[in-house]
């Protein structure tokens, strides 16, 4: 069981930033909060566009599933409008709970009984997701529990936050790469001064309705595809 007075959160910090993926920082929050809890099932619900919920590292399909309910019935711990910012939502028994009346009683109808939820917000006070866990048995929380998991919370936020920046600024930096790329292809076939070369780059991409960087990455590929075949050619 966790022990808060001796957890070094800061250590765990730069510990979970250093994933080497979105994807792996996600996995290692839900393990470590699933050991530390003794849960038995455990994801992140993710809030996207449109209010629409995204499950990442679910420990099992069940997990996914308790998601896809909240999203159709509009209706669960992420759809909670009254939850205060930062605060942690618990219920020991789940079969018997007014606050979610039909998600909660679907939930206990496939096995779970408890769920701690708590928030996941970046340090703007920006509403990123949430941390659910479960238990298949009545579990009563501790104040030890809700305090841990709160500040856990705050932490893996971050984490995951810098992770995603991270992540997308590698994909743009990749796609500037394979636009410029392109450009020389264009520069040195066709004679085309910088400018014009991207100007092709960009009609093409409007007219086709085709993403900059998927075609800079089409001529790329042409272009080896082609110089393979002439290479495999006769000789």
């Amino acid at each position: 069981m966790h022990d808060h007075d001796a957890l070094d959160f800061a250590e765990l910090s730069a510990t979970l930033q250093s994933a080497p993926t979105p994807t792996e920082t996600a996995e290692d929050i839900v393990g470590y909060v699933r050991a530390q809890l003794g849960a038995d099932h455990a994801g992140i619900s993710v809030i996207r566009s449109s209010n629409r919920l995204e499950t990442i590292a679910p420990t099992d399909p069940l997990v996914e599933q308790l998601d896809r309910l909240q999203h159709e019935l509009e209706e669960g711990p992420c759809y909670d409008h009254r939850w205060p910012p930062g605060q942690t939502l618990t219920r020991s028994d789940l079969a018997d709970d007014d606050r979610w009346p039909t998600w909660a009683r679907e939930v206990a109808a496939s096995g779970i009984a408890s769920l701690l939820s708590t928030e996941m917000a970046t340090v703007d006070g920006r509403r990123i997701g949430c941390i659910n866990t479960y238990w298949t048995q009545p579990r009563n929380f501790t104040q030890d529990d809700v305090a841990f998991i709160a500040s856990f919370a705050r932490h893996a936020a971050r984490a995951l936050a810098i992770a995603w920046n991270e992540a997308e600024l590698n994909t743009a930096l990749d796609a500037r790469k394979l636009i410029g790329q392109a450009q020389d292809i264009l520069m040195e076939r066709l004679g085309l001064a910088p400018d014009r070369a991207f100007e092709v780059l960009r009609r093409y991409s409007q007219d086709h309705n085709v993403k900059l960087r998927d075609v800079a990455a089409r001529l790329i590929a042409s272009l080896e595809l082609r110089a393979i075949a002439t290479r495999s050619g006769p000789h």
